[in-house]
């Protein structure tokens, strides 16, 4: 038996960063919207615990070491239900590109804790899901829960947003960004944004017009200092007829609103390396389930 869940790309409508905190994270606060462009995680039931990598992005993923949130994932499932091991195989069909600031890791991390309950037929609440999920990383839970969430603290306390449908230019870089540096960059010579309201109305109003030069991200300056590249991709994005452009997360992805699909195609005609996306997703669900 084996269960396959979606496990969704992430971008940040907004990204405001208020101060270091103890314990070498950052409070902030954030708009979380997942996108149609998503992995396949896939567990199967065996002894122990294996993960594999398939997929367009396969290589990439190795490279990072993204497959070690996996089984992180995986042995925090594991130890909150009692068990030794997880007890699978998990395939991750990779297809997010890596350490872009789309959350990939975290969405493959989230997608894990969710196949194995359901591999298993643990029943876990959501509130104890979330629980794990915070446990692995600051984005999880956020990706676990499903849907636009707005996330502060480190990013691991989240609350549902209503969120219309809207239409993305994504424009991965060639180069990664850590997010330890990111958040390095911005103690030496960061500010922190505006008060993020206006962004949460125009984005659960489905307002595009309001919401495209509302767009903001508080690491993008300082990691457009140290990669000038990132700083030329939004005025690109801008000049081609988005209504706004932004740094997702960390980076050094950027992406675009436009006001529709047709729009966000012509926009990305324009734009080297640039696909279009949606999001929320029209389904959170696998997209088989059970097999």
């Amino acid at each position: 038996m084996s269960v396959t869940r979606r496990a969704h790309a992430k971008l940040n409508v907004f990204l405001r960063v208020l101060s270091a905190r103890d314990d070498g994270y950052h409070d902030i606060q954030t708009v979380i919207l997942p996108l149609e462009l998503h992995d396949l995680v896939t567990a199967e039931r065996a002894d122990g615990c294996t993960v594999t990598v398939t997929g367009p992005r396969q290589a990439e993923l190795l490279r990072a070491g993204g497959e070690a949130l996996v089984e992180r994932a995986a042995r925090a499932w594991a130890h909150e239900t009692g068990r030794e091991a997880p007890d699978a195989v998990i395939t991750v069909d990779k297809r997010i590109p890596v350490a872009a600031g789309l959350g990939g890791g975290s969405a493959d991390a989230a997608a894990t804790i969710r196949a194995l309950d359901e591999l298993h037929g643990t029943g876990l609440s959501t509130e104890t899901q979330l629980g794990i999920a915070a446990a692995v990383g600051s984005d999880v839970p956020a990706l676990l829960l499903g849907g636009a969430v707005y996330a502060d603290g480190r990013g691991d306390r989240v609350t549902p947003v209503h969120a219309q449908t809207t239409h993305w230019v994504v424009v991965p870089a060639s180069f990664a960004v850590r997010t330890p540096d990111a958040y390095a960059w911005w103690d030496a010579a960061g500010d922190t944004g505006p008060d993020a309201g206006a962004v949460i109305a125009a984005l659960e109003a489905g307002n595009d017009e309001n919401l495209g030069p509302a767009l903001f991200d508080d690491l993008e300056r300082v990691v457009a200092t140290k990669h000038p590249e990132v700083a030329d991709t939004v005025a690109a994005l801008v000049d081609a007829g988005a209504l706004g452009a932004v740094m997702s997360g960390s980076g050094p992805t950027v992406v675009a609103l436009a006001r529709h699909m047709a729009h966000a195609d012509q926009i990305a005609e324009a734009v080297p390396g640039a696909f279009v996306t949606s999001g929320p997703p029209r389904t959170m669900g696998p997209p088989s389930g059970v097999v």
